[in-house]
């Protein structure tokens, strides 16, 4: 079965259609499904997602272009948020500094990334990182906050194979999505034909980033296969060695979820 480790169900692009895409996507091939918070309302509802569907688990964080959403008291919720049995990891968590150029807001993007590290490090929970134009100010803070005791993947990878092996040194995986499949992609397929495939996870980031030839479209966990089918031909191994490869690599990072029928 296909592990789907980062997606957003959550999203009002799903209202429409949310019961029925859901109750499919097993029937699919869909394994399990890491539902991923990125403000305080999407973790309660990643979380009730949880709830409600077997094959979902949530990931209960906030972005950091959502970080206008945490203070002591909602940064102390989402701490009780992280016991709960389906909880899998803390995320998504990080760097973002594409729409932000004020230094003072990205001051604060570094505090929130820090103590939502340190909530992990304490619960001893995953994290799932976003890095965007953050390079350098993401990997000096995990270092800095001994990103090695903390397992963790690197969603949506978009830097160079250099820096995804150095993630990897600590420990680190590196989430592959529909971006590879694209025509400009040269930097991921690069990196992923210099990674191990014991280091890859496979997601959407739906209803984001659908692979070609669905680009520009609603994303949806059921176009995980031309993921697949990109890795296989770069790695040059079958589909079903990279399926079966990045489900078990999911299960050992995200260690609260239970194997799939």
């Amino acid at each position: 079965m296909i592990f789907e480790t980062h997606a957003h169900y959550d999203d009002e692009q799903f209202d429409n259609d949310r019961r029925e895409l859901l109750a499919h996507l097993h029937d699919s091939g869909i394994g399990r499904i890491i539902n991923v918070g990125s403000s305080i309302s999407s973790t309660e509802a990643s979380l009730e997602l949880a709830r409600t569907h077997e094959d979902i688990y949530a990931a209960v964080g906030v972005h950091p272009s959502e970080i206008s959403c945490l203070n002591e008291d909602s940064f102390q919720w989402l701490s009780e948020q992280a016991s709960y049995d389906k909880t899998a990891a803390i995320g998504e968590i990080g760097l973002d500094y594409h729409w932000c150029r004020d230094p003072e807001e990205r001051q604060l993007q570094k505090y929130w990334f820090i103590r939502q590290l340190d909530l992990a490090r304490e619960c001893r929970l995953p994290v799932i990182i976003h890095s965007r134009e953050a390079a350098e100010d993401t990997m000096r803070i995990l270092k800095d906050c001994r990103a090695e005791e903390i397992p963790g993947v690197v969603h949506c990878y978009s830097y160079s194979a250099d820096m995804a092996l150095e993630y990897i040194r600590m420990g680190y995986y590196i989430g592959v999505g529909g971006v590879v499949t694209f025509k400009n992609s040269r930097r991921l397929v690069e990196t992923v034909e210099a990674i191990p495939l014991s280091r890859i996870l496979l997601e959407t980031d739906s209803p984001y980033m659908a692979p070609t030839p669905h680009r520009g479209t609603r994303n949806c966990s059921l176009y995980i296969p031309y993921i697949i089918s990109k890795i296989a031909e770069i790695k040059r191994i079958t589909p079903d060695e990279v399926e079966s490869a990045t489900e078990e690599n999911a299960y050992r990072l995200f260690t609260k979820v239970s194997r799939s029928d």
